[in-house]
């Protein structure tokens, strides 16, 4: 699960155009949403549409995304334990 913790990583920064962030400056378990990314609704839009794009996994309701998007490592989590392609 760490290297798909290391390609979100990856794949956040380039979504989100977050340039002065490495993505070794990205914890996994640091809170994603409202956390220090400054990541608002349309970020959380990008994210879920390139989770189901990337890797065929939804998040269709405000309270999976909740669960789901508190960390990398919830992320993660979610994404390998749903998604057919990993």
């Amino acid at each position: 699960m760490e290297k798909l913790i290391n390609e979100l990583k990856v794949k956040l920064l380039e979504i989100l155009n977050l340039v002065d962030i490495r993505p070794e400056d990205i914890g996994e378990d640091d809170q994603l949403v409202g956390g220090d990314l400054g990541i608002d609704s349309i970020d959380i839009l990008e994210m879920v549409i390139m989770i189901d794009k990337d890797y065929g996994v939804l998040i269709d309701n405000r309270t999976v995304g909740e669960e789901v998007l508190q960390s990398l490592r919830t992320l993660a989590r979610y994404i390998y334990e749903n998604s057919t392609r990993l």
